[in-house]
């Protein structure tokens, strides 16, 4: 399992939270590319809730990890 920036992106509108099954239909529905279903389907679920991407890609970027300080230069 892997994941993009452009991969997650097509998951920015799902209908948080959501179940595994609840993404994956999303994902079809929404003609996400095949390897964000694929993705989705490897993750190992016991029924979980997801209430975001960052439960799904741990470290998916925030906006804080692009942060940058006009004032330091």
């Amino acid at each position: 399992m892997y994941w993009t920036l452009e991969l997650a992106s097509h998951l920015e509108d799902a209908p948080w939270p959501a179940t595994k099954e609840e993404l994956i239909d999303y994902a079809q529905r929404s003609g996400a590319p095949m390897e964000v279903v694929e993705n989705l389907s490897e993750i190992e679920d016991e029924g979980d809730v997801y209430d975001s991407i960052e439960d799904i890609w741990p470290d998916y970027p925030t906006r804080e990890d692009f942060f940058f300080d006009d004032e330091e230069y």
